[in-house]
This record gives C-alpha cells, structure tokens and sequence, in this order.
C-alpha cells in the first residue's frame, strides 16, 4: 500500500491499535520477539598430545590444542586472528588412526584423537620444507630490519637446516623491491609466500589491497594491475606489516626499542591500545596490543605511524609571551618577532596577574576556560575545578560542542545517559547494523572494520544512510543515499513503516517507556511520499530498510558528526532514541546506541564536567545538593548558574562582553564555524593564555603560551567512545621545560591563592572517584589491560559493559515527537551547491599532530573537494584544477577531486587544512538546545581560481563565469563578437576581451561549446 492511500500517514486503526498496546497485549503480536534464545554451552572435547591430556572447547582446531597443552610447533603462516591456511605446511602432525600428515592448523579436534607432534618423519619433511622456503632467501641477517625478530629464523634453527645443504639447492633469483609507500618497503626477495599479508588485508582489514600474482616461480605479492603500492587502494594501517614473519615487508627507517610501554592511542574516540617501542626519548615502533578488548592486535594508519608528532621540531619547549605593541593578527611564519621565550615565573606572572585584574574588573562572567578532548580526564578534571573554584565561573567547555554536544543532550532527555548504551564488541553479535551520519572506515577505522567482517561474515546486515557513496555503502542491504539536513525526516518515514506494519516491540513500548502516544500521533503527517520528497529517497527503500530493520532481534544504531552537526542536531539523536525504544534494541547483547565520538578522550571530558552546566559526572551546576558537595570538597562557593557554550563564548568576545580565554589543548582557530567571526573575537579579548604542544592557529593569537607535555609524557587516562577507561602512561619525559597540562593549571591556581596540590595523577583519579558516582570504582592500579567501563560504583564493580538493562537511569525511556525542520541555510541561485565538511583516514581535527607527521602528510599532502563529475563539466573544471570556493561568509582556494562518492549539486570538503580551512565557509547558525553549529550544511559555489583572478578587470568574462546565458543575453554584442562566441574562436574573442591564459582559454572553449546558438 502506497502512502497516498493511507489516512493521515499512518492508518487510524494502526495508531488506534498503537496506542491501545500501550495497555495491553495482542495474542500472536510481535511482543518478545527481540528476547532472542540462550544457547547451551558446547560441550568441552578430550584429547591427548604427545600423551598428555589436553581439553578444549569445541571447534577448536588441533593446533589451539597443541598450544594449549604448552607443545611448540613450528608456524609461518598462522594467525590467531585469521582463519586457518595450512600454505607452510609445518604445523603437520600424526593423529593415530588417520592417514598422512594432516596440518594441525586447519584439521578439527575431535574426541579422543591421539596427536603426536615430533616424530621422526614430522621433523625430516619440516626441515625439508624450511630448507626450500630459504634456498632462495637473501643472506643478509645482519642488515636486516627483521633481524632478531625474524620467524623464519626462528623456525630455521628450530629444526635444525644445515648451511651446505641449503648452498646446493640456492637459485639466485632478484625481484624488485617496491619502496614507494611513505611508511613501508616491500622486498619480494625476502617474501616467502605464506600468504599472510593477502589474508589479512582481506580477512581483517576487508580491502584486498594486495594478492598473489601470477603462479610458480614468477608468483609475487602485487597490488591489482601490478600498480606500486604507493599507488594502489592500501589504507597504509600496516597490519601486513605487523604480521610478516620475514623481512619482506617492513617499516622505512626502523630501530629496534630498547623497551615498551603500554598506553593508549591519541587520535580517535575508538580507544585502541598500543605499545610503543621506546628509544632515548623518541618512538620508534608502535604495535598494537593483541590482549586488548577494543582493538585486538589492530590499528589503523594513524595508530601505527600517526605518532611523528611528538618529537617533531615544531614542539613548544619553553614559554612565550607576545612581545608589547604586536598585534593579535600577526603575518604567518614570523613568530619569532611576534613572542619571546621566557621563564615559567615571568609567564605564570603575567597569566595570574591578568586574570586577577579582569576578574577584579570586570567579574568572572567575562572570563571562558576551553578544554581539550585530547588531555587526560585527570588534565580535564583539574581544568574544570580551576574554572569553578579558582576563576568562579562556569564559562567552561571543550570540543564536544562542535561534534557531539546534541548526543549529551538528547540522550540524557531519552534514557538519562548521554553516552553509548553498549560495548564496541556488541556489533560481532548484532543481526541488523544501521549507520547513518558516519563515515566508519575512515573516521573510526577500527569499529569500520567490525562492522566489515559482521557483514561479510553474514552474521549481520547493513543499512547505511548517508549522502555519499562510502566504503561501507558497497557492503550495505540497503543505502539510503538522503540529502544533507533531512535525517529526521528519514527516520521518522523508517518508524512509521515499522508501526504500520506491526513490526515495533510492544512488550518493551509497554513496560519501559513513557510518550508513546505523542510519538505515533507526531508521526501522521510524514506520510511516505512525503519523505521521499524531503530527502530524495525512494519509497522502497525506506520500506525495505524498516523492515529489515524492524525485524532484526538485535540491532545497533550507530552514528557520528553526519547526524549531530546540525541545528537539529538534538532532534536528530532524539529521533534516533525513539526508533530504539520502539524496537526494543536497548540494554542487551548485540542492542545499542552508539555515538561515535570522534576525539580520543571526548568521552572522557564530558564526564569530568568540562561542559557549562555540570559538574564531573553529569551532576547538575543549578542543583543546589549536587553544588553544596563540591563546595565541601573543594572549600569554596560556587557559581550555580550555568555558564556560556564555546560557540557562545565567542559570540560574547565579539561583543566586547568576554575579555579572557584561557585555551588548552584546542584550536578553535581552526575548528570554530565562520572563522572569519572568530578571529575577530579573538583579536578583542584581552587576556588570552593557550596551553598546547605547537603554536597553533590558535596560539598564536595568544598573549602567553604555555608548552605541554604530549600523551607519552605522562600519566593518566583516557575515556573512550564505549564509556572504557584506560591507562594512559608516560613513556619518556616531556621535551625542554614543557609540562603535564594539569601541573601547569595547579601552578596558576596556586599563584592565584587557591591551593592545588596533587602529587600524581592517580591522586587526581582518587579525588575524582571520590565525587564522581559513575567513576567510584576506577583507580589507576585497577586498571589493566581490559580498562573498566562506568558506571564503576565502587571498588568492587567491574564496570557496565551494556547500560540500560532492566531499567533506564531516568526510569522509563522517553520518546520526544520531533518534526523534521530544513536547515538554516538552503542552496540558491547565488551559492548552487550544497557542501558538507567532515573528516578523512589519514588526517585528524585541526591538523595539529597528524600534519607533523611525516608518513600522514605524504600520503594525504592537500585538501581536496570532492565535487561530482556533473558538476564539474558544467563548472568547466577539470581534476586537480586549483578552485576558489566562497560561501556567504568567506572564500578558500582549494583543488579539484572529481568523484561519484558525492552526488550532483553537492560536494564535500575535509576540515584538517590551515591552507584551504572549509571552516571559513561554514555556517555558524547553531542548535538551540545542544548549541552546536551546522557545519553539514553549507551553501557554496566553485569558481576556476585562474579564472577568477582573470575576471577581476574583466567585467564580461566576470559576467560570463557567472551566467554564461544571461551574460550572452544582457550584454549588447555586435554581430562580429557574437559569431566569433558562437565560433569558439579565442583569437577574435581576445581581440575584444583582453589576452588571457591558457587554461581560462580551455575554460571559455568548454563553456560556449554548452551553449546553444
């Protein structure tokens, strides 16, 4: 049935039946139908090897067995992770009663099997096989980058290959060696074809960047077409490196550590694990550590070689105060006349002394504390005090703003958490993923890669809702490829088919939510028509995606920027809380909502109270018991009003209403909307004090600048997007005299008169827990390699993988009627194309750490737009053609990317480049309620950079760039000039215009070949 044919959207009997199963149950309805079955365990199996009794849980393989009873087998090219491939062959074993030598890495174990692992003949055809394997190896163990760490060594000297035996058999043979890629050589001589590196591209990573080509003898590792590998799909996250167990594949410029250290990655919200391999005090290798839960022996390229930053010359050692009479806007690249290096007493001076005159002055409303999402929750925790006890004011606020402020906020009116409800690994276990506003597999690579193998696996299917055509899209059931800005009208066209046809979860509606009945009545005038009229999917589509979902007994929502950067960006996270409570895919394995969060620790900073309105743990500034317990520990009255968000600091230093900002860690001056407005806030203020590892775009607006210490330079820890606290721990001292942000705050507090003395972090963390409900089980030494997941009460908890079980912190879900609304800024004839900003996989944020690194900035060295093929021919630009891109509030010069991932009329532009920043164009129109900007939805248009500097005195070419048709029909031409357009004819049209380059000439020819004459 078609939604014309329906009575006001939804059929009267169906909202009447809706509402009625609020009270009661139909027999035969869809109640229970997401309980799921439990299933019993598998019974264990026995078995003997080398005639020791071994028992293993069902499906293991003889292998797992083997190790399990401690016995060494020779391997090269198992995996733990990868499935079985039996290729080396020297894992083979002799189970009695079976025939041959079966490799113990792909044969079952079976009840009863006898295995023996080192007989005499097992030993004779492995040392064969190893003898083979490296006739043809290069003999340079000593210069080797695998050297020490090689497997095939290892397995060499194991069992026993004899020198001369090997000189007989050698066949000199050279491939040539690919060094091409930026982070890591591949040399073929040393590849011996175990097949890893091809396995684990595919099976783990889901690209199939590489495989083997051709056969026998000429059989090599090759990217498709023989490309380099410079040249081909790699994502460079160098899990083929990582597992290679020869020399073939290794990282450029490797050193072996002389220790490690366990810490936490520090770009994405993901929260993956890594041991640095430490030299002196620089980083020399980064693995990833293969206990850990979030990330399991993976990591993305930012991960592995993302981490340059930290020893890079550009690193603040000393502090700088701006030298007197130099202006707030100073000319780039001359910064040494701009500040002058000082002591920590002459620069923590002139901080407590401006502050204390603007707050004697003026008051503590006029003064704001930013925070960083990539600082510990120890650093963060102390920021926040700092703000409240010290300065008085709750003008405080990080990140979180611009990326996921509408989640806190919707979340918290929903279910009474403002956090993700389950746990990174529930995707293995879902039968429905939905991801809507996330480019995954770039933005948070490793949970990208989960969801690949759920999907390729057949354990899941995908719905996927984005504008453009990304990677996931080509895995997806169903792509519902949506227009910027109408996610609330998606979703609500998806709930309505799900209530139509009955496919809700009654029982769950029922007994665990409240609002009901507001909802199905909001939804009567989306009718389907309607919705695909607003968002430009089809009908059927809309159909099949709430089918698929509504029939799922487990299924996730997950989503990221695409869904909060919006002025309804509240309502969008509200509408996807409504479409899980009425499905009942809450508070249970394989159930959830999860924001992505998109910052290391902005998790983290949320919980430590670096918002305006609460204190750590969500605790409520307004709320006069929750207040009177921080005084009490903190000694001092506090402010009970709720301060100004970040976007609304910067409004008020606009108007001469905020004279200070103390920055640490962030770097609005890149990451703010209409960057043209904040820097003029910022050249007002009077005071402004940055903490950070670089002079940033921020910093260096600055009056005092204060050098931090870097992630490996101390102790603390991180919260990430699943609510995991982890340790984070110092590898090396900090460089000159930089220090731990937290140290630097307690150092001004002091000189402000306001004692802080905390001796380490783990005493922060002690405060924290102590004042902190949801964090009062975490302590430093409680944390191992696992982490703990809060709500952690106390020292007895072992944290809450899955919120929202049994009940909701608020006590019954709410559902929230949300009307879909157009964003506050619509393309037109003037700005024709709708351009959206995100991130891509090699770079982060602002630039600040991955633009230092080397391996980063090679691989991705400039922005690009992306902008469709259509749009370009009408444009007349060609790839790689250098465009300057306007909205209503600024102009960027960028270059060309031509790519059918973006539909016609729209385009997408990635937010990491000072040299091309997209935040100059967008729209700094904001959420009411979280206050956070619409940077995805911005009204541009693209001009030939040449061809823009041509129209400057050319006021018909201008004319023509614009409007070629209304130019060639307003402008009075002589029969000559108009022949010589219609031509095409440069020379004659030259004549008349002016000369002009070649690459406008092209332009010209291409514009008047489309007109019509």
């Amino acid at each position: 049935m078609h939604g014309g044919e329906e009575l006001n959207g939804l059929n009267r009997e169906g909202a009447k039946d809706a509402k009625k199963d609020l009270r009661t149950l139909r027999p035969g309805g869809s109640s229970g139908q997401h309980q799921g079955s439990k299933e019993d365990p598998l019974k264990p199996i026995d078995l003997t090897i080398n005639g020791r009794k071994v028992r293993v849980r069902k499906g293991a393989t003889v292998l797992e067995a083997i190790r399990k009873a401690s016995v060494y087998v020779p391997t090269l090219c198992d995996d733990p992770l990868l499935s079985p491939y039996g290729a080396c062959r020297l894992c083979i074993v002799e189970i009695e009663g079976l025939r041959g030598l079966p490799t113990s890495c792909t044969t079952p174990a079976e009840e009863g099997m006898a295995v023996h692992t080192e007989t005499e003949e097992i030993q004779k055809i492995r040392k064969s096989i190893v003898e083979m394997t490296i006739a043809d190896h290069p003999q340079d163990c000593l210069t080797c980058d695998k050297s020490g760490a090689c497997l095939l060594l290892s397995v060499a000297r194991y069992v026993g290959v004899e020198k001369d035996l090997i000189e007989r058999v050698r066949r000199p043979v050279h491939r040539p060696m690919d060094t091409s890629h930026p982070a890591f050589d591949l040399d073929r001589n040393k590849c011996i074809l175990c097949g890893k590196c091809v396995r684990v591209c595919n099976e783990l990573v889901g690209l199939g960047a590489i495989d083997i080509a051709f056969r026998g003898a000429q059989a090599r590792i090759s990217p498709f077409g023989s490309k380099s590998m410079a040249d081909s799909v790699c994502q460079s996250c160098g899990e083929c490196v990582q597992r290679c167990p020869t020399g073939a594949l290794t990282v450029k410029h490797a050193l072996p550590p002389e220790r490690e250290v366990a810490t936490i990655c520090p770009y994405c919200g993901v929260g993956c694990s890594i041991i640095l391999g430490i030299r002196g005090r620089k980083i020399v290798r980064v693995r990833a550590d293969d206990k850990a839960p979030v990330n399991r022996g993976e990591l993305c390229v930012k991960g592995r070689f993302g981490l340059g930053f930290v020893d890079h010359p550009d690193r603040l050692t000393r502090p700088l105060i701006r030298r007197e009479g130099v202006p707030k806007i100073a000319p780039p690249g001359d910064n040494g006349g701009v500040f002058r290096e000082t002591t920590w007493e002459e620069a923590l001076d002139r901080v407590t002394r401006g502050l204390s005159e603007i707050l004697h002055r003026h008051g503590p409303d006029a003064v704001g504390v930013l925070s960083s999402a990539k600082c510990t929750n120890e650093d963060n925790y102390v920021v926040q005090k700092f703000a409240r006890a010290v300065l008085g004011t709750n003008n405080v606020d990080h990140c979180a703003r611009l990326c996921h402020a509408s989640t806190v906020t919707a979340a918290l009116a929903a279910f009474g958490e403002g956090a993700m409800s389950n746990s990174i690994s529930d995707i293995d276990y879902a039968d429905v993923l939905f991801v809507i506003g996330s480019n995954t597999t770039e933005c948070h690579p490793i949970i990208g890669r989960r969801i690949k193998r759920a999907v390729r696996s057949g354990r899941a299917r995908l719905i996927v809702a984005d504008p453009r055509a990304i990677e996931l899209s080509r895995l997806a059931a169903v792509h519902l490829n949506h227009l910027p800005g109408t996610d609330v009208a998606l979703l609500n066209g998806i709930m309505r088919v799900i209530l139509r046809e009955g496919l809700y979860d009654r029982n769950f509606v029922k007994n665990r939510c409240e609002g009901f009945e507001g909802f199905v009545d909001s939804l009567s005038a989306s009718t389907l028509e309607s919705v695909e009229m607003t968002t430009s999917v089809p009908v059927e589509k809309i159909r099949d995606a709430a089918r698929l979902f509504g029939r799922a007994k487990r299924a996730i929502v997950l989503y990221g920027m695409g869904i909060t950067q919006h002025t309804t960006g509240t309502d969008n996270v509200k509408a996807v809380a409504n479409l899980l409570l009425l499905t009942g895919n809450l508070g249970r394995r394989g159930t959830g909502f999860s924001p992505l969060r998109g910052q290391n620790n902005v998790q983290g900073a949320c919980d430590m109270g670096v918002l305006p309105n609460v204190f750590p743990g969500y605790q409520r500034v307004d709320n006069a018991e929750a207040r009177a317990k921080f005084e009490k520990a903190w000694g001092t009255s506090l402010n009970g009003r709720p301060g100004l968000t970040l976007v609304e600091m910067f409004h008020e230093a606009h108007q001469n209403r905020l004279k200070t900002l103390y920055v640490v860690g962030e770097n609005p001056m890149l990451s703010e909307a209409d960057l043209n407005q904040a820097r003029t806030a910022m050249s007002k203020v009077d005071l402004l004090v940055v903490q950070d590892l670089f002079l940033t775009e921020t910093a260096q607006f600055a009056d005092v600048v204060l050098p931090a210490a870097a992630f490996s330079e101390k102790e603390g820890t991180f919260t990430n997007t699943e609510r995991r606290v982890q340790r984070v721990r110092k590898a090396f001292e900090p460089p000159g005299e930089a220090k731990p942000d937290w140290q630097i705050i307690e150092s001004v507090a002091n000189a402000m008169g306001y004692p802080m003395s905390h001796g380490s972090s783990a005493e922060i963390m002690e405060e924290i827990a102590r004042l902190t409900p949801i964090y009062g089980g975490i302590r430093h030494d409680r944390l191992n390699r696992r982490g703990l997941q809060w709500p952690c009460r106390d020292l007895t908890h072992s944290g809450t993988p899955i919120l929202h079980a049994g009940r909701f912190s608020r006590g019954l879900g709410l559902f929230h009627p949300v009307i879909d609304k157009p964003p506050a800024e619509l393309p037109s004839g003037s700005y024709p194309i709708l351009m959206t900003t995100g991130r891509i996989l090699e770079h982060w944020h602002t630039g600040s750490m991955s633009h230092r690194s080397h391996v980063l900035e090679s691989l991705a060295p400039e922005s690009l737009l992306e902008i469709s093929p259509v749009d370009a021919a009408q444009l007349g630009i060609e790839e790689g053609d250098e465009v300057s891109l306007s909205s209503r509030r600024g102009k960027v010069r960028t270059r060309i990317r031509k790519s059918n991932r973006v539909s016609p009329g729209q385009a997408f532009m990635p937010f990491h480049w000072r040299e091309s920043p997209a935040n100059e164009l967008t729209n700094p129109a904001f959420d009411p309620l979280a206050k956070i900007p619409e940077y995805k939805v911005t009204s541009v248009k693209a001009v030939l950079a040449v061809l823009e500097r041509a129209t400057e005195d050319n006021q018909f070419l201008a004319a023509l760039a614009e409007n070629p048709s209304g130019a060639l029909k307003s402008y009075d031409l002589s029969p000559e000039h108009r022949a010589a357009l219609a031509a095409g004819d440069i020379e004659a049209i030259e004549k008349w215009i002016g000369p002009m380059e070649e690459r406008v000439r092209s332009w010209l020819q291409t514009r008047l070949r489309r007109e019509r004459w």
